[in-house]
């Protein structure tokens, strides 16, 4: 038996149409619907996705109210401190109208508002109120004074 061209062209021919359907085969079989597994990674990437927006969205929220939170602490702190020092000033300014000998006689109330000295009360003579001014006005912290003293005309002299 003789091979003639006409006979490997038609083998050639077979091969080749051989090959071109098991390509058009494998061809179709990767383009058969999702599988499971593909969708599974779908949902898996999407739900990955969505986490690390809320994961985002929360951080951002989180951060907000830290920020809300230590601004209010710090405003309680200040006014805590304001209230601290303002106390000091008066108990400060009290001592040493108590100290100073020409005061003793004298009724004086003090308090303290934001370094805001406020006397108050009675006193023995005009003198009297220019001192206990004075005395409020040295004490350390002190930014000003306020008086309402009146001279009491029965211990005045």
């Amino acid at each position: 038996m003789k091979t003639t061209n006409k006979d490997k062209q038609k083998v050639l021919i077979d091969r080749v149409l051989v090959v071109t359907c098991i390509s058009v085969v494998l061809g179709l079989v990767g383009c058969q619907k999702e599988g499971a597994a593909e969708k599974a990674g779908k949902k898996i990437d999407s739900a990955a996705e969505n986490a690390e927006q809320k994961i985002e969205q929360t951080t951002e929220k989180v951060g907000k109210e830290l920020e809300g939170a230590k601004e209010s602490v710090t405003e309680k702190a200040e006014t805590a401190g304001e209230f601290i020092d303002d106390s000091v000033i008066t108990t400060t300014v009290k001592a040493a109208i108590l100290n100073d000998p020409l005061l003793n006689a004298s009724h004086i109330e003090v308090t303290t508002d934001k370094g805001v000295v406020k006397l108050s009360g009675t006193v023995d003579s005009e003198p009297s109120i220019s001192k206990a001014i004075e005395v409020a006005k040295s004490q350390k912290n002190v930014l000003s004074v306020e008086s309402s003293l009146v001279v009491n005309i029965m211990t005045g002299k």
